[in-house]
């Protein structure tokens, strides 16, 4: 089985983060298994279609969503790619696979409303804790930055005198975002409080938790979920739909979306314009309130 030489060439050759290395090789475990078990085979390099279509069979009767049976086929997909790629086969099976049908997800952003009244209508406690947690929900504002790439800076990526905060995106891919002064000056007192701290572990890492270690992505989740749990009744509340407002403000106020799409670190304008559907929402009511040919 070539799976040791396809993680490799996923982390060394296509530059993908660990975090996403890993749920690639968990997926093609979880098909390895399935194979073990129904097919008594513990190799998934040569199979047939149809033992993937009893696969992808038994993850819908298990009651996981066509949007994650899809991922996990996905990865599937990649593995078979690389072995055609390394010509260790000769046809991928998945060749004339069609995804399953999966409903479109609209994300609500947050209102610049609700945003304003967690950031300035609360009054966040003068202590570590209180002082990261608000740093860590303007960055997410301001930047638009992701979980995992929050979690993962370095007091070195920022850069304090010319505002600038250096970002290792998907892929290894670096992009430098600007930092507005007040955001500056949350950093700056955070800094102080974190210097503070009996004991740091992961002394290079910017966000730590109280005991000093790195900051992990469960509890960023619950930061900003208890804290817009008292300004919005809307059913998600994650990092992602902050980094969602940031984007829909942007575009609100006229931001160029070639502009959103560089400070969002993505890789195509295909991936940002799914943000554009809060903004023309708002276009239009401009609009029908500003033509003079509207009554």
């Amino acid at each position: 089985m070539s799976l040791k030489s396809f993680k490799d060439y996923l982390l060394l050759e296509k530059n993908y983060s660990r975090h996403t290395v890993n749920a690639y090789v968990k997926d093609l475990n979880n098909f390895v298994e399935f194979n073990k078990e129904h097919f008594n085979e513990s190799s998934i390099d040569k199979v047939s279609y149809s033992q993937i279509r009893s696969w992808i069979i038994s993850l819908v009767d298990s009651g996981i969503q066509n949007r994650t049976v899809n991922r996990k086929v996905s990865s599937l997909n990649s593995y078979y790619k690389f072995l055609l790629k390394i010509e260790s086969i000769a046809l991928n099976p998945l060749s004339k696979h069609k995804a399953l049908k999966v409903s479109k997800k609209v994300q609500i952003p947050f209102s610049k409303e609700e945003v304003s009244k967690v950031l300035d209508e609360f009054n966040f406690d003068d202590t570590f804790e209180g002082v990261r947690d608000k740093l860590i929900i303007e960055l997410f504002y301001t930047t638009g930055i992701r979980r995992i790439e929050l979690v993962q800076l370095k007091l070195k990526d920022i850069d304090q005198k010319n505002k600038t905060l250096k970002v290792l995106g998907k892929r290894n891919k670096e992009r430098y975002l600007p930092l507005l002064e007040i955001v500056i000056n949350t950093i700056e007192t955070y800094l102080l409080k974190r210097s503070q701290l009996e004991t740091i572990v992961d002394s290079n890492v910017l966000f730590l938790t109280k005991k000093g270690h790195k900051i992990y992505e469960t509890l960023v989740y619950r930061i900003i979920n208890n804290y817009f749990s008292n300004a919005s009744s809307k059913v998600k509340k994650s990092p992602h739909i902050l980094r969602h407002s940031f984007a829909t403000h942007l575009l609100n106020q006229g931001a160029d979306l070639n502009a959103v799409k560089e400070l969002l670190g993505h890789s195509s304008l295909a991936a940002t314009q799914v943000y554009t559907h809060n903004s023309i929402a708002e276009l239009k009511k401009v609009y029908a309130k500003s033509h003079p040919r509207n009554k």
